[in-house]
């Protein structure tokens, strides 16, 4: 299973969604497991991972089925030689692949980014992968359902962490 994770805060209090499909080009989702994290970490810049990591975590002990492949909102690397988020969850996994899928841009993320550019947005994703070529992860991207610049089950991870 490829498995999407997004989260979202309240408080200091985090909720992950992960999202379940098997194919990049499903459309809707064969399971959603949520997950509350207490006392999470202050945003710290630079550090952001030790805020949502941990929620990823807790979110990922839910999951039953066998993942193979996850998807998060964000960085996996930041610059050459500079981990993100995704390469914390990768290192936390035992080298599970991550693919990180950014809406914003990093300064300096051109090293090691693929732009991808979906639907008639102008604006592209900015795609980075650890445990798979980079390339291949934003073609996985570029594929995956949805006609707008935000794959479908993006959306969907998005919305479900949402859900309070």
């Amino acid at each position: 299973m490829i498995c999407c994770l997004d989260v979202d805060y309240q408080a200091d209090r985090g909720q992950c969604a992960a999202v379940l499909f098997s194919n990049w080009t499903d459309a809707a989702p064969a399971k959603v497991y949520r997950s509350i994290t207490d006392d999470i970490q202050p945003y710290v810049p630079g550090a952001f991972y030790k805020r949502e990591l941990p929620c990823m975590l807790d979110a990922l002990r839910l999951v039953a089925e066998p993942v193979t492949v996850l998807v998060i909102d964000g960085y996996v690397w930041l610059a050459e030689n500079r981990g993100g988020l995704g390469f914390h969850l990768y290192e936390a996994l035992n080298e599970i692949p991550v693919v990180g899928v950014a809406k914003t841009k990093f300064r300096g993320v051109e090293m090691v980014a693929a732009p991808v550019y979906r639907g008639v947005s102008r604006q592209p994703l900015w795609v980075t992968a650890i445990g798979m070529d980079t390339s291949e992860a934003a073609g996985y991207i570029e594929q995956m359902a949805g006609e707008f610049r935000l794959p479908a089950l993006l959306k969907v991870a998005d919305g479900a962490c949402r859900e309070w």
